[in-house]
Order: C-alpha cells, then sequence, then structure tokens
C-alpha cells in the first residue's frame, strides 16, 4: 500500500477545563463559558486546513481529547464528525471522546453517541474516594460509578483508566482494586503507573517530601500482578499501560505507537502528517487568530527515533520492514549494536521474525531499555 493511501488518524484537540487538577498544564484555559459556535467554526477550517494537504487519506479513527472535550454540546461534536467524513471520509472509523465521569457531561452521553461516538474512555482514576481526593479529581467514585454506568449503556465500546502504585498504596489494596475494575465488563482498561511529571501539584509535594511512593519493588509486583490478572480475565496488555480483550485495542492510539500519521487540530495539538512535525499555537486566543505554530520536516534519525520509542511499547514490538518505510532508515542502522547485543544477553529484548520486541522482563524497564538502544 502507497504511504498516501494509507489510512489517517485525526486528533481534535478541544482544551477549555471547567476546573484546576493537579497534573493539568491547561489550568489558563479554564472557563466557565464558551462561543461554540465561533469554535465549531474555527474547528472544521482547522481540519479543512489538514484535509488539503492530505489528498486521498481516509480516516481510521477520529478522537476528541483535551481539556474537557465531554463538555462540548452533542451538537460541535457531530459538526465535526460531518465535517470530518466530507473532508476524509471513513475507512470503518473508531471515534473515541475523552470523558470525565460527572454527572454532568454524563448526561450528554446519548447525545454524543447520537452524533456519531462510538467509543468513550472515562477517567476514573480510583476507585475509592480518598484515593480521588488525593489525585485532584472532581468527581466522587459514587459519581464515577454512575457515569460508567451510562456509558456502558449508550457505547458499543468503552474503556476507562486507574492510576496504581498511588500513595500508600500496598500490592494487595490494588489487587483488590483492580479485581473489581475487571468485573465492570468494560473491552479496555488503561493501567497506569503514577509518575511524578514535572510542574505539578504532586512534583511540588515530592519535592517538600510531602509525597511518598511505593517502594520499587511494590511497584515492580503491582505491575507483574496487572499482566497476570488482566490476561487471565481475557484483557491482555497490548501496550505497556494497556489491556483489551483481542480486537478491542485503541486504533487510534495504535496510530501513534506504530507511527502512522495522524493530522491535530484545535489549540495545542501536535500532528505527524508525511514526515513533518505539526504544532498549533497553545492560547485558544492565538490559535483563534493563527491557529499554526509550527510545520518542521522531520530528519529521518528523528522520525527513527520517535518510532523507536513509540513502537517498543507495544507487545507486538516493531515491524522492521513498516519502520524502514516510515522513517528512510533501516532499524539495524538507528540502534546500538552494543546496545542490542547487552540488552538482548539480559533478557529485555528479542529480536526475530522481523520484529523487535520487549520481552516480559524487559517491559517494566521500558525507558532504560530504549536510553541503552538509544545510546
Amino acid at each position: 500500500m502507497s504511504e498516501i493511501a494509507q489510512p489517517l488518524a485525526l486528533y481534535v484537540h478541544w482544551p477549555f477545563c471547567v476546573s484546576k487538577c493537579p497534573y493539568c498544564d491547561f489550568n489558563s484555559h479554564v472557563r466557565e463559558r464558551v462561543d461554540e459556535a465561533a469554535w465549531r467554526k474555527a474547528l472544521i477550517a482547522d481540519m479543512e486546513y489538514e484535509a488539503r494537504l492530505t489528498p486521498g487519506r481516509r480516516l481510521s479513527s477520529l478522537f476528541f481529547g483535551g481539556g474537557t472535550p465531554s463538555l462540548m454540546a452533542p451538537g460541535t461534536v457531530g459538526a465535526i464528525i460531518e465535517a470530518a467524513d466530507r473532508l476524509w471520509g471513513f475507512a470503518d472509523a473508531e471515534i473515541t471522546l475523552e470523558a470525565n465521569p460527572s454527572s454532568v457531561e454524563a448526561e450528554r452521553f446519548a447525545g454524543f453517541a447520537a452524533a456519531g461516538v462510538n467509543r468513550v474512555s472515562l477517567g476514573l482514576q480510583a476507585l475509592d474516594d480518598t484515593s480521588l481526593k488525593a489525585l485532584g479529581r472532581a468527581h466522587d467514585l459514587a459519581e464515577g460509578l454512575a457515569a460508567l454506568d451510562v456509558a456502558q449503556r449508550h457505547f458499543p465500546r468503552v474503556s476507562f483508566d486507574l492510576i496504581y502504585a498511588r500513595e500508600g498504596q500496598t500490592p494487595e489494596v490494588w489487587e483488590a482494586e483492580l479485581m473489581r475494575a475487571l468485573a465492570f465488563g468494560t473491552e479496555h482498561l488503561s493501567l497506569y503507573q503514577l509518575t511524578i511529571e514535572p510542574g505539578t501539584a504532586f512534583a511540588t509535594r515530592a519535592r517538600l517530601g510531602r509525597l511518598t511512593l511505593p517502594e520499587e519493588d511494590a511497584s515492580l509486583g503491582m505491575f507483574e500482578m496487572t499482566r497476570a490478572m488482566t490476561a487471565a480475565a481475557g484483557l491482555p496488555a497490548y501496550e505497556v499501560s494497556n489491556h483489551a480483550r483481542p480486537g478491542a485495542e485503541s486504533r487510534h492510539n495504535l496510530t501513534y505507537w506504530r507511527y502512522g500519521d495522524y493530522v491535530g487540530v484545535g489549540p495545542g495539538a501536535h500532528g505527524r502528517r508525511g514526515g513533518m512535525a505539526t504544532i498549533r499555537e497553545r492560547l485558544p486566543e492565538t490559535w483563534l487568530k493563527t491557529p499554526v505554530a509550527s510545520e518542521t520536516p522531520l530528519e529521518a534519525n528523528t522520525r527513527a527515533d520517535e518510532a523507536l520509542m513509540m513502537g517498543l511499547r507495544l507487545l507486538e514490538g516493531i515491524d522492521e520492514a513498516a519502520f524502514a518505510a516510515r522513517t528512510g532508515l533501516a532499524l539495524g542502522d538507528v540502534i546500538s549494536a552494543s546496545g542490542l547485543a547487552e540488552t538482548t544477553r539480559l533478557g529485555l529484548v528479542a529480536r526475530t521474525n522481523g520484529r523487535l520486541r520487549l520481552t516480559d522482563t524487559g517491559q517494566p524497564l521500558l525507558n532504560a531499555v530504549i536510553a541503552r538502544l538509544m545510546a
């Protein structure tokens, strides 16, 4: 298949939030009121710009992210879906909307489903009120579970995320929480270990000695437990932090991890289009006037580094033929020979049948393995 004929993913970024959170870097985008008609028009104009640069492509996925995209009016979501179909056309597309599990947003779910959304990703984050408060979430557990119930009644595909290795959490506590999560019967779970990102409230607390996370051995034990329990429940891991029933993997995220093309529209959105890195202006008012912040051709080595970092997240690993087609370089020419020999000897990676992948032992050490391969 020629590159131009390959499916394309579309990411629509809705930047607005209604409240601040401890790990969001869009706190300057909190708004009580938004002129949705103006924003709908501007987002569609941004899509039209990208469509002119991607002729002959069809969309395999559309993802509404943010921000808080579930606070968009269903009519706005429907107008964007209709415009996407007009501009590109859908190739049996997965249309996902990220949602906070609040009652206000859950009330919109019927409208989103009618507009064409066929997959929802809920940010539950935790299954107890104490942890939700510590994570800075606006919803409580009862509200979150009610939203999950509404989502499962309206959408054929539902995913939700949880954060583990939280402050004070033991492996036994996580085991019970994960068992409860699996009992809800969704087809997809995103299960992330808590990490401390620079510039967040968590980072400040850690620096001041007010945040104590589980020891490394305990976190590794939780990771291994997560893999075993999800696999036994029929939702094996397909990416470092994502688990799904076979066939229910996130098609949109697979595009990222397989280093396919995706276009990003809306304030702060990033994209990868034909070897070009695209970035939209971050501030909403600036984006309305001049949407594109930069469009930068990527050197082959940069594309190769990105494809390596993304592809090794997948349990399937990196297809070497696809890697060469999308980066212009052979995988063997861009990874460290000594690093490959060392990580292979340690049982962290395997290179067989035209693929390079992390082993079960290597997956918890993803960042360290990538650093060694890129050394």
